[in-house]
């Protein structure tokens, strides 16, 4: 009996070893930020949730691994993949060119697009406009090149108290951004028309951020974000979160 359990400790202790030696991480630090529902914010329990931090969550799940998630400003998420502080950004905000070839991509896993908000008598063609964007997106790069007089904000509070103040004559955000604004009653009656802009620069395929310093992770988790679409589990999340479908 001595000898049987001696045994199984060494054969725990060597399985414990591979795990831990095998590549496959046994935490991932996963950076969101916390009000860009419905991708990424916190109910009024506090607990953090959102489309893409259940894909996340699913993501940890099938790779067998902890999620510790740190919610960081979205201006910050690609400095937390750079030093190291981060394995993951699991988030819906564009970054530019320049920061997307700064770090490593996973397959894409929703498809986005940018819409203009303003009244009917201030089209995006018109140069000079002031026009309230997210600070480090790629709809505020697009609109500096338009010569816009642009209002950079860090959260979509912020963008939406510019626009009733009137301090900005018109928004430019992604299409998710549009929908969590137009459940703000102060935002609605400001009766501003959405507009799809086709811009190429403006919509594409959106993916998670992987810090440099752990490019496995890539493959890994691209190899796990293909099982959660097989299982059905990615388009449970879709519906709970979003009226239409992004895959």
């Amino acid at each position: 009996m001595l000898r049987f359990f001696l045994s199984f400790l060494l054969c725990l202790v060597l399985s414990l070893r591979v795990g831990a030696e095998g590549g496959r991480p046994l935490e991932l630090r996963v950076v969101v930020p916390d009000d860009a529902a419905p991708m990424a914010y916190r109910e009024k329990s506090g607990h953090l949730t959102g489309f893409s931090v259940e894909i996340a969550r699913a993501l940890c799940n099938e790779l067998q691994a902890s999620c510790v998630f740190d919610v960081v400003a979205p201006g910050n998420l690609l400095e937390h993949l750079l030093q190291g502080k981060a394995d993951i950004a699991a988030s819906g905000v564009f970054e530019t060119p320049e920061q997307r070839n700064r770090m490593l991509q996973a397959t894409p896993y929703y498809r986005s697009f940018s819409l203009w908000l303003g009244q009917s008598d201030v089209p995006p063609g018109r140069r000079g406009l002031r026009v309230a964007v997210m600070y480090g997106s790629i709809q505020e790069d697009y609109a500096r090149r338009q010569g816009w007089e642009i209002r950079s904000v860090r959260s979509s509070e912020e963008l939406m108290r510019i626009l009733v103040a009137g301090e900005a004559q018109a928004a430019l955000v992604p299409m998710i951004g549009a929908l969590q604004m137009q459940k703000n009653e102060a935002f609605r009656r400001l009766g501003l028309a959405p507009t799809v802009l086709r811009a190429p620069e403006l919509g594409g395929d959106i993916s998670f951020g992987i810090s440099p310093l752990r490019p496995q992770l890539r493959t890994e988790i691209n190899t796990a974000l293909e099982r959660i679409k097989r299982n059905g589990t990615y388009d449970r999340i879709n519906s709970r979160f979003l009226p239409f479908r992004v895959s």
